[in-house]
């Protein structure tokens, strides 16, 4: 039996249905483009009016539209020169980017405020001859936040992070520096959740 001659009807028949397809879904298509743009238009504004942020902040925008950040007093035992100024600056810096909010000086709508409460240096391991291995820096730090809009979100609460660092290092300098931003990055981002995005 010949297949080739048992074949081509059947592919003609394809070529013919494919052809059609080829002229007909176009203008089919065209007919509910414009019902198909309205639709997707309709869509988009509908789910641009809601409040989203890529951060996970939960403002409302409409009535909250700034935020105060008052001077962090250091009134830790152990005083290191110029932490307040820097958490207060990082603090800042943190809301700035992560909400579409603006700074003023007085009279925000979200107020957060405080003082650093610790600041404690502690040998965590010890080698053979009794010295240290590891130390490890811990700071504490006391945050009033006040939701002028919300008072149901207003909330007083310690938050503290440490760094680990070795023995032989002193805390000066570099890794002074690097414990620094450690800490006051998961510090800035415990308040943000715990005040805007509601962890």
């Amino acid at each position: 039996m010949n297949w080739e001659f048992q074949k081509e009807p059947y592919i003609e028949k394809l070529n013919n249905i494919i052809c059609n397809l080829r002229t007909a879904l176009p203008i089919k298509f065209m007919k509910h483009l414009k019902h198909i743009f309205f639709i997707l238009i309709a869509i988009g504004i509908t789910q641009s009016c809601g409040v989203y942020s890529f951060t996970g902040a939960d403002i409302d925008y409409a009535s909250t539209r700034t935020f105060q950040v008052s001077y962090f007093q250091n009134n830790a035992p152990i005083i290191e020169p110029g932490i307040d100024r820097d958490f207060t600056v990082n603090l800042q810096d943190l809301l700035l980017n992560q909400t579409s909010l603006d700074l003023v000086n007085n009279n925000g709508d979200l107020v957060f405020e405080g003082e650093i409460v610790q600041y404690y240096v502690a040998p965590i391991t010890a080698t053979s001859q009794s010295t240290a291995a590891q130390n490890r820096l811990t700071i504490g730090i006391n945050v009033r936040f006040y939701n002028t809009k919300d008072s149901e979100k207003d909330f007083e609460q310690r938050f503290s992070f440490y760094y680990d660092y070795p023995g032989s290092s002193q805390l000066t300098g570099s890794t002074l520096d690097t414990a620094l931003e450690a800490i006051f990055e998961r510090i800035t981002q415990d308040i943000f959740n715990k005040s805007l995005a509601n962890w």
